[in-house]
């Protein structure tokens, strides 16, 4: 099979080895095959919905990446967007200097950036998925969609399952999943084929905008809206509205009150401009062990 490749490059501190064991902790991807050397998968490139399959390894200053078909502009923004290299992040170490909390968290995880679902569609279909459910019964429905509906692709002899195109999912049924939540997947699909469920839309909006958006399609709460802005298009200047996980781990970093209303942490959060999503990020992934196991909070 004819591959191709190309090589991504960080502007500021990056680490792929931080990434890779994040993703193979995340458990959205944690079923994902892992050597500890290398990512793959395969996903539908938003820029053309057909299927394409990704391998990527760690290069000085940044990453290699091999694709199973050419890898246009769209292709490599995607893949940049997916480890976060489309942001220029050499002034996000500064926020630590200044931020005790904050600088702990990039000390003890040097070079990790957010790492992203491979398009804004599929977090939607998983914010949708994963509500009232543990994760790991989420990641195997998802995975079990990814394997009726989407096309198998082969990455360095290995065959991936892509979570299917929303044209699929427009009239599908059955899908193992309670029939509201398939009424909103099918609505996710139409929004998606509408250019709504892109990275390059919503992050062309303002994060306000963006979240009001997403809040107005169906199955799509506070939480989930902010799922995907941030973990799905890749937004790096925006702050969750409603998370109590993050909320918790913030009350106890920084000594906040029980009772601190969001504002309290909207306005903690000013300081990390124009990296909010980052440092959010890094909080967030410094709780995973102790709350991911859990349900997630329902929209």
């Amino acid at each position: 099979m004819t591959t191709h490749g190309f090589t991504l490059t960080a502007e500021g501190p990056f680490d792929f080895g931080a990434a890779l064991r994040f993703v193979e902790d995340w458990p959205a991807t944690s079923t994902l095959p892992s050597d500890g050397k290398a990512l793959r998968f395969a996903y539908c490139a938003e820029s053309d919905w057909l299927p394409i399959g990704v391998s990527v390894t760690g290069a000085p200053g940044g990453v290699s990446v091999t694709t199973t078909r050419a890898a246009g502009p769209g292709i490599r923004g995607e893949v940049a967007r997916i480890f976060s290299l489309d942001v220029d992040g050499a002034g996000f170490a500064a926020l630590g200097e200044a931020d005790p909390a904050l600088g702990d968290l990039q000390r003890h995880s040097p070079g990790l950036r957010p790492v992203c679902f491979w398009s804004p569609w599929e977090a939607a279909c998983w914010a949708v998925i994963v509500q009232r459910s543990s994760m790991l019964i989420a990641s195997r429905i998802k995975q079990r969609i990814a394997e009726r509906y989407g096309a198998r692709v082969t990455v360095d002899g290995e065959d991936y399952a892509a979570f299917p195109p929303p044209v699929s999912l427009v009239e599908a049924g059955g899908l193992g999943l309670p029939a509201q939540k398939e009424e909103w997947l099918r609505g996710l699909a139409r929004a998606a084929l509408d250019g709504v469920l892109t990275a390059e839309h919503l992050r062309a909006l303002d994060p306000v905008e963006a979240l009001a958006e997403l809040r107005s399609l169906p199955g799509v709460g506070p939480f989930s809206a902010g799922l995907i802005l941030i973990r799905g298009a890749g937004a790096p200047d925006a702050f969750p509205g409603d998370e109590p996980r993050l909320f918790g781990i913030l009350r106890e970093a920084y000594g906040l009150p029980e009772d601190a209303p969001p504002g309290a942490y909207r306005k903690l959060a000013e300081a990390w401009r124009p990296y909010r999503s980052w440092a959010s990020f890094l909080f967030r992934a410094s709780g995973y062990g102790i709350a991911d196991d859990r349900k997630p909070a329902d929209d």
